[in-house]
């Protein structure tokens, strides 16, 4: 009975490519297709594209569903581009469960929803798809597949916690390995390497319905971002330089295997990337989700529409360039920011695209900004008095991936490399500042130093810890990407949260200038300002940072869980 059923739910994907069911989030992400073995069953192709769907909630989440926005937006808010009312905190206690650790690799796991469970559903799909009656280049395709999925978790997993066990096979209730101890963070990315090299070798590079379902660019744009995360926190961490190079090297070439395609370009119009109703013909789109009245929703672009909102810092506001491609401290056309219109004129294009160009003040407007400054970078213009536009039933579509992050990718990785040339810069960087309504002037390479127009330049407030050219490059990845949650894993493999602490960094705890005299005393009494006019949107709450945030405690109760099995499960530094 569970074959026919699982059969009709393939037949019901191949009568359209862009299915309702295929809509639906969290689509076959059940326990009884987990546990499918009549070789018949994986010997049809549909069958297993039908079984890959059920990895798609956990990996792209997009706009999240109903009343959620993913990782977009404030979904990922603990870092240093906003500035809330009250600061978002790490995790300051180990928790007694939970934590995004719980779950053994047990041969039946009652769901795909923790760690261990994702992993041993690749495991069966990895060891199911090779002795299906199907071609070799089919089998490949698929076993690549589900590597893919696999190496993902566990590079998620290794983000999360370092060092984890790595499993590869599906156990039994009685396999010696069902406790085993934490493998170096090292052994395991190795293990996750070999994955996405043989996925990039072999999965296909159109597959299902195009920007829907995962293909070979799908893979070489997680590669390059997962590698370039990993690269740069062995390096930073201080953990293993030649590894740290290896996985640099990897994100290089996934990146620039996509770029050599041409088969992606930067969209003409940066905000329609994030609020548009179809992304399907957006060449800048590698993989986005689809979003459809009445069977998958989201309330982003609500959010950023009518509700209030966590503001963005004046520290972020402050990342953008001037027009001239200078930083606002040494720029001749920066008009300071004593008034909204002054902040965004003669600046960075993708400022406009991001802030809105009015003062939302707590206490006047009822959508109003934390710090004063608010976002527009996901309303859709055209519908944000439609209906569609309120509540929980919007429905632009999400990118999941997209060409844009691969070029900032491709530039960081290359410059962390010593090999940030200006051919590489023209690849990339400079590519996202051609986008039309962007229309920055080239940044340039001089004596492995920033230039614009043929001038080397420094940025006075750069962190001189960081040398001039990377300061540059991360700019731009901040100026890119900014929302599209990113930033916390950007300062954490970096080994730079202390720029989210609140005493460190004062700038993430502050807004817009308030002139006073335009406003009276009752309308601003719900606002702090500083003795300058600056908002200080959480005038007693703050945040500190430790070391130990870096990584997350692995919770009490799997502890003493593995010692009954006679197993030590270290916990991380910090949180002993």
């Amino acid at each position: 009975m569970k074959k026919i059923t699982y059969l009709a739910f393939a037949a019901l994907l191949s009568l359209s490519s862009c299915s309702k069911e295929f809509l639906k989030d969290g689509f076959l992400d059940k326990e009884p297709l987990d546990q499918l073995s009549d070789p018949e069953f994986w010997s049809s192709e549909n069958n297993v594209r039908t079984y890959t769907y059920g990895f798609y909630a956990s990996y792209f989440k997009g706009y999240g569903k109903n009343n959620t926005w993913g990782n977009y937006f404030s979904g990922q808010s603990l870092n240093d581009d906003f500035a809330p009312l009250k600061p978002s905190e790490f995790t300051l206690n180990v928790p007694t469960t939970g934590g995004g650790w719980s779950g053994t690799p047990s041969n039946n796991p009652t769901s795909a929803s923790t760690p261990f469970g994702r992993i041993r559903k690749a495991n069966h799909f990895i060891a199911s798809v090779p002795v299906a009656n199907m071609a070799e280049e089919a089998k490949n395709h698929w076993v690549g597949v589900g590597r893919f999925f696999r190496g993902l978790e566990y590079a998620n997993f290794v983000n999360t916690f370092g060092d984890v066990p790595y499993i590869d096979k599906v156990l039994s209730e009685t396999d010696p390995e069902l406790y085993r101890a934490r493998d170096s963070r090292t052994f395991v990315m190795d293990k996750v390497l070999e994955d996405f090299e043989f996925a990039a070798a072999n999965v296909r590079a159109n597959d299902g319905t195009a920007k829907l379902t995962v293909n070979r660019y799908v893979v070489l744009a997680y590669m390059s971002r997962v590698f370039l995360f990993e690269g740069t926190w062995q390096k930073y961490h201080n953990i293993d330089q030649d590894r740290a190079k290896k996985y640099l090297e990897a994100s290089k070439w996934a990146a620039e295997e996509i770029i050599n395609s041409g088969l992606f370009n930067v969209s003409g119009d940066y905000r329609a990337v994030f609020s548009s109703l179809d992304l399907s013909t957006n060449a800048e789109i590698i993989m986005f989700k689809k979003y459809e009245a009445g069977l998958l929703t989201h309330a982003l672009m609500s959010n950023n529409n009518r509700e209030p909102q966590s503001g963005i810092s004046k520290d972020a506001i402050e990342n953008y360039l001037a027009a001239d491609g200078l930083p606002i401290a040494i720029s001749a056309v920066y008009q300071g920011d004593k008034g909204i219109a002054n902040v965004v004129a003669n600046r960075d294009g993708r400022m406009k695209g991001t802030v809105v160009p009015e003062l939302r003040l707590q206490g006047i407007q009822s959508n109003y900004s934390s710090s004063g400054y608010s976002t527009l970078k996901f309303l859709n213009e055209q519908y944000k008095d439609d209906q569609m536009g309120t509540s929980y039933v919007n429905t632009t579509d999400a990118p999941i991936v997209r060409y844009g992050e691969v070029l900032v990718n491709y530039a960081e990785a290359s410059a962390e490399l010593g090999q940030l040339t200006q051919e590489v810069l023209d690849k990339s960087i400079n590519k996202l500042r051609a986008r039309t309504g962007v229309n920055l002037p080239k940044l340039e390479v001089i004596g492995n130093q920033p230039a614009v127009a043929g001038k080397v330049y420094d940025d006075p407030n750069r962190d001189q810890s960081v040398s001039s050219l990377i300061w540059e490059i991360r700019r731009e990845r901040r100026s890119e990407l900014i929302f599209e949650g990113f930033r916390l894993d950007d300062l954490r493999r970096w080994k730079k949260l202390e720029y989210a602490d609140t005493e460190i960094n004062p700038a993430i705890n502050m807004g817009a200038y308030v002139d006073k005299s335009k406003y009276t005393a009752d309308q601003l009494k719900t606002i702090t300002l500083n003795a300058e006019g600056y908002i200080i949107p959480s005038p007693v709450a703050g945040r500190k940072v430790a070391d130990k945030y870096y990584l997350e405690p692995i919770p009490m109760d799997q502890i003493a869980l593995y010692k009954n099995y006679g197993v030590e499960l270290k916990q991380n530094p910090g949180w002993q």
